[in-house]
């Protein structure tokens, strides 16, 4: 089963596997968003604010450096820093790592915002499919 959580209706713009909320499920990917920018300064305070609480209060994030633009190592969320991080490791060139400590890690798909809904409704669905890794064909 799949959860969708609607940043803009009527267009989802985050959906979170439902095997993301189980406690021991190995997971490359726990749900996919599809921000409006690549700047994450702007798209940041809207994509935590819809998380689930379960996942506690995000403190780090790690994106691809080469295709986000950041002012700075870290932005305040409603009086929370939250530390913002690069990599430019290849296999993270379209996802963002979020932390909280205590709680864990999750790993959304970043769905590109020039998308069309089309494409990003595919892009998503693939993303929280509940059948196991090793069974997705892209």
């Amino acid at each position: 089963m799949t959860t969708t959580l609607s940043l803009h209706p009527p267009s989802a713009r985050l959906r979170l596997s439902e095997q993301s909320f189980q406690d021991g499920s190995a997971r490359r990917i726990d749900g996919a968003w599809w921000p409006r920018s690549y700047d994450l300064t702007a798209e940041l305070p809207g994509l935590l604010a819809r998380l689930p609480h379960r996942w506690g209060q995000i403190s780090s994030v790690l994106v691809n450096g080469a295709m986000w633009s950041l002012s700075g190592d870290g932005t305040r969320i409603e009086d929370q820093g939250v530390h913002l991080r690069r990599t430019d490791l290849p296999r993270a060139e379209h996802t963002i790592c979020l932390l909280a400590p205590g709680y864990g890690r999750w790993d959304l798909l970043v769905v590109p915002p020039a998308a069309t809904e089309a494409e990003a409704e595919r892009l998503m669905e693939t993303a929280t499919a509940d059948a196991p890794l090793a069974g997705r064909t892209a």
